[in-house]
């Protein structure tokens, strides 16, 4: 037993779970909570933001790069609701955060105190556990309870302490509980399950793989029941690297962020095997489809598409219990279909990144951090256009890491992912890719990769518009209106933030620029790079949509849509064709 301020009790409770780092911005509701990060700062860092949002989000990039909890706080008033953007995005992605929350001092409340407001009612929504405590003596308790209710529901935990309460001295006793935090899904499977589930699968002619979220870490599970059964695998936009990118079986994803192969594949598959995801955007899959749902979460099967059978089980155990079957399908045409669909995609990607005759292609950027590409490097992926991109084409095949806002989307999420990425995987580069439009909004923390020396590589796909926006305008048929942005020298801004900046609008001064990159990480350069990288302003390819199948289509459309997005059908057939001209007669 030892006596220490609460704020110190506090900050020792985050050490027993191993935290490393918090998120933040002193306030005078919350100092004596800073204090405790003072007290400790040996064991644990505090990392100073510029803005509470980016703090927030960082800690929810920080979950989801590691699937440990990420830690942000934030004053009474203002700095409580600054919070709000980088909870909401660990809320819709379920992954677990704690913020700390400042109160004005306990005989303040309820008499209209500078700054103050009624905090628990306001982060209700948000969370998973909202506490206001209200004695010194419990407040490493509650924080106990908070961490283990946002992994127990992988959500927000919200603890809102009164400034009075942080400053007690009390008595703290380090708990004797273990810290569990892994959820054992293993379990038995059903045999009736599988049996059926091999039953589909054999009478399928065109069946799939659609992999979500709840497969992530279980990369050799999957690969290897993708081999075994000889199926093509897709995956959702956040669960990208469930399956490595450069496998031949994986042929990409569905919707506005896909690609050929992905769309195609759906078009003509006839069962769906649908795993560890609540993905949204499944209600637009084909209608005429089977779809086996598997998830470990009853309320997430069938909500968002009908399904025509459904397993209650984590997707692991599942796969784990078909490839102990010791059967297989054969690798007939409909794999290599895909599969050639998906390097015909690839290679015409790669034709983009070797073209600047019209301006820069983003390809050409994202073709530059593949070749720089480390083991373990994170990719933190802002909100926009910029994600079609970074999906596209970015490596996830090896033990890389790729974080973004999936279904809450919001802007700004890339310079505060890369501090995650730098101080929660440091044995690999931490990478951001924001466009114009996002990187603007938190700017400003460049400051705080150089204040703590981390040698961040933000890349910025600069075209003064806010292109994801632009097209549905111009989709919908609207005015054009509010999607023209100022532009600026983000080169010369990292610089006077600290930072190193470049700037590239041609395919050599790429070349040069990310050659100048390399060498300084092998120098050792600890500071911020930002480069920024001056793009066309054409759309990226529609993919929601693709009539390239003159059988499905008709010829129009497929001349409309081929010329539009300068793709030459004769180098680059649609999957149908493909299929076809093996005999499969669709």
């Amino acid at each position: 037993m030892t006596k220490m301020i609460a704020g110190q009790a506090l900050v020792k409770v985050l050490e027993e779970w191993g935290v490393n780092h918090v998120y933040g911005i002193p306030g005078g509701s919350i100092n004596h909570t800073v204090e405790g990060l003072y007290l400790e700062k040996d064991k644990i860092k505090y990392i100073q933001v510029r803005h509470e949002e980016v703090g927030a989000i960082a800690a929810s990039a920080d979950a989801k790069f590691t699937g440990k909890i990420g830690v942000a706080f934030g004053s009474a008033g203002p700095g409580a609701t600054h919070l709000f953007n980088g909870l909401y995005d660990a809320k819709m992605d379920h992954v677990p955060v704690l913020a700390l929350v400042g109160q004005v001092p306990q005989t303040a409340m309820n008499t209209n105190y500078f700054q103050e407001m009624d905090e628990t009612p306001m982060f209700a929504d948000v969370s998973v556990y909202n506490r206001t405590v209200t004695t010194a003596d419990q407040i490493p308790y509650v924080i106990n309870q908070a961490i283990r209710e946002a992994y127990r529901q992988k959500g927000v935990a919200v603890v809102t302490l009164p400034e009075d309460l942080t400053a007690e001295e009390i008595d703290y006793v380090s708990p004797k509980t273990p810290k569990v935090v892994e959820n054992d899904y293993s379990q038995t499977i059903n045999p009736e399950d599988i049996s059926n589930t091999l039953k589909m699968l054999k009478e399928a002619k065109h069946p799939i793989v659609y992999a979500g979220r709840g497969l992530l870490g279980a990369r050799d599970t999957l690969t290897k029941f993708s081999e075994q059964f000889n199926l093509p695998v897709m995956n959702t936009v956040p669960a990208t690297g469930v399956i490595s990118t450069d496998h031949p079986n994986f042929i990409g994803t569905f919707g506005r962020l896909g690609t050929k192969s992905g769309f195609e594949a759906l078009q003509h598959a006839d069962l769906i095997l649908f795993l560890g995801s609540e993905f949204p955007f499944a209600g637009f899959w084909p209608k005429d489809l089977k779809i086996i749902e598997v998830n470990n979460n009853p309320y997430d099967i069938g909500k968002t598409v009908d399904v025509d059978y459904a397993i209650i089980s984590d997707a692991k155990s599942y796969l784990e219990a078909l490839i102990d079957t010791g059967e297989t399908l054969p690798a007939g045409d409909w794999l290599k279909s895909n599969q050639t669909n998906k390097a015909n995609w690839d290679k015409w990607l790669d034709k983009l990144a070797k073209d600047d005759s019209n301006g820069l292609n983003p390809e050409t950027i994202t073709s530059k951090m593949a070749e720089m590409a480390g083991p373990n490097d994170t990719y933190g992926i802002d909100t926009g256009n910029v994600s079609e991109f970074g999906v596209r084409g970015l490596p996830m095949n090896k033990n890389q890491r790729f974080a973004l806002s999936g279904l809450f989307a919001t802007m700004g999420f890339g310079v505060p992912s890369g501090l995650a990425g730098a101080l929660s995987v440091p044995d690999g580069q931490a990478w951001t890719m924001s466009g114009d439009g996002g990187f603007s909004m938190v700017a400003p923390d460049i400051i705080t990769e150089a204040r703590y020396g981390l040698p961040v590589i933000n890349v910025v796909l600069s075209n003064e518009r806010l292109g994801f926006i632009y097209y549905e305008q111009v989709a919908t048929k609207q005015h054009l209106y509010g999607v023209d942005l100022t532009g600026a020298d983000w080169a010369k801004v990292a610089e006077g933030l600290g930072g190193i900046g470049f700037t590239i609008t041609s395919i050599k001064e790429a070349d040069d620029v990310f050659k100048q990159v390399k060498e300084l990480q092998e120098s050792g350069n600890k500071k911020p790079i930002v480069i920024n990288a001056v793009i066309k302003q054409d759309d990226p390819v529609a993919t929601a949509f693709m009539p390239l199948d003159a059988k499905l289509y008709g010829q129009d459309a497929v001349d409309e849509y081929a010329a539009k997005y300068h793709i030459d059908p004769s180098v680059q057939p649609s999957l149908g064709e493909i299929l076809r001209s093996k005999g499969d007669n669709l």
